[in-house]
């Protein structure tokens, strides 16, 4: 594939398609398609995953961790930007490089790349520098790209970096001007193997121990743990992380706060069985690195059986006129615990329907199966009928317990419902109205004591004002 220049531009291009991975779109396409079919599954969390840790030889050695790590990204996933560092192979400087003549491309097509960010991080501080031919150089960053492609398509803008340094100063410097966006908005990819050409077994005990040492979050015993991997002198252990520096600022934004680290998969050279070798081997982990968050959660499986039960419920309803009888759960999970729930009904993707209330003495269980039959009958709105069953989509928000506040500025619009209440008249707004209707606080608390609450506009000042979180899926 050949460079394309405009005016002052110059797209970095793929140089290394058809060396570690392969050199064209349709056997490139096919390649990360049978290689995803492969990948383990994305792990149940309720954590927000914030970034990866994925290696960089060619596919054919470690491209099934490599898309075990990719696979942890969420579908339907989208970012604003997908930070990539990548620790040299070929050049020592101090800093990091970050690429902006123009854009990245792979077979699979052009990435943009943030230029204007990329100068803004040049000319704030002499840790950053341009130097294109790190960037030109180096395989372990583009052979990233096109694993989020895959996953991604070409909708997010990179932020390349490439890291000369072998300081840890130089890392924790970096990571300072990274931390404003280390945020859910953003991604953030690391590239490294782990050791290379140690024997087989010695690779399998010396890359656990590192990859322990970065799940605990802790810098230092990264680096206690690289240092005494170097003084058990393994036969012929050359390193035991060539991308540390990267992994180390990684560990640098994520210290001392509520990050969680997760292996995915670990494989090294000598699995490969048509070219590994096992008297030399180089290890390669997936890990996956996520923000805690301690709110609400249901396993897939706990959401399609709720699903498949209001579903059920509906058309059993619509059918014969009558409730059925509540189906019990399958397991002795949260399907068990009191909990409030809202049902909503779609149609064609219109709005038919939307009933709930908040923890009584009901289940979860029982309170979306009743919930779901009496959205049939929301009054604002045409009564569904039995035939257009075939073009429903349900969307349940299963609700935290209510706290009361203080203050209006605890509201955190999109992540908090409201439940505004005065005497007998009450009105509650889920936490995704916000976000679909693109209402500022004063409209989000206006319209709920206005529309659903039924007492004025400016209600909501001289009521008690709760809020609430949910836990929102669709089927």
């Amino acid at each position: 594939m050949k460079s394309r220049e405009s005016g002052h531009t110059k797209n970095r291009e793929a140089a290394f398609a058809g060396r570690f991975y392969p050199g064209t779109k349709n056997e490139l396409s096919r390649t990360l398609s049978i290689l995803f079919q492969k990948a383990r599954p994305k792990t149940e969390t309720p954590h927000q995953l914030q970034a990866i840790i994925s290696p960089h030889a060619g596919y054919v050695f470690s491209g099934q961790v490599a898309v075990s790590a990719f696979n942890q990204i969420p579908e339907n996933a989208t970012y604003k930007r997908v930070f990539v560092l990548a620790s040299s192979h070929q050049f020592h400087f101090s800093g990091a490089a970050i690429y902006n003549q123009g854009n990245y491309e792979t077979p699979l097509g052009e990435i943009k790349v943030d230029t204007e960010l990329a100068n803004q991080f040049i000319h704030s501080s002499e840790i950053f520098q341009e130097k294109t031919e790190a960037h030109k150089f180096e395989h372990s960053l583009e052979v990233q790209l096109p694993f989020l492609q895959y996953k991604l398509g070409n909708n997010f803008t990179l932020v390349p970096f490439i890291m000369g340094t072998n300081q840890p100063g130089d890392c924790r410097k970096i990571a300072e001007f990274l931390q404003p966006f280390f945020i859910p908005e953003n991604l953030f990819v690391i590239s490294t193997d782990f050791s290379h050409y140690p024997e087989y077994d010695d690779a399998n005990k010396v890359d656990n121990r590192t990859a322990e040492a970065i799940c605990s979050n802790q810098p230092e015993e990264l680096l206690h743990v690289l240092e005494e991997n170097k003084k058990m002198r393994i036969k012929n252990l050359a390193t035991s992380l060539c991308g540390w520096t990267s992994v180390l600022t990684l560990l640098y934004l994520t210290e001392k706060q509520d990050y969680l680290y997760k292996k995915v998969e670990y494989l090294n050279s000598g699995d490969e069985k048509n070219y590994g070798e096992r008297q030399r081997v180089v290890g390669y982990w997936g890990i996956a690195c996520y923000k805690k968050n301690e709110g609400l959660f249901l396993t897939t499986a706990e959401q399609n059986e709720l699903l498949e039960k209001a579903r059920n419920s509906i058309t059993h309803f619509l059918k014969t006129g009558k409730k059925g009888e509540i189906a019990p759960t399958l397991s002795n999970g949260v399907l068990n615990d009191k909990a409030g729930a809202f049902v909503s009904i779609y149609i064609n993707n219109q709005l038919r329907g939307c009933i709930g209330g908040f923890a009584q003495e009901k289940s979860l269980n029982q309170m979306v199966q009743s919930m779901a039959v009496s959205a049939t009958c929301d009054h604002r709105f045409d009564t569904i009928k039995e035939d257009e069953l075939d073009n429903m989509e349900l969307e349940i928000s299963v609700l935290s317990p209510l706290k009361k506040i203080e203050s209006v500025n605890e509201i955190e619009l999109g992540k908090h419902g409201i439940y505004i209440k005065k005497g007998f008249y009450s009105g509650t707004f889920l936490p995704q109205v916000a976000t679909k209707t693109g209402w500022d606080l004063e409209n989000f608390l206006g319209h709920c004591s206005r529309d659903k609450a039924g007492i004025g506009w400016t209600g909501w000042k001289n009521a008690e004002i709760f809020i609430y979180e949910a836990f929102i899926f669709k089927g």
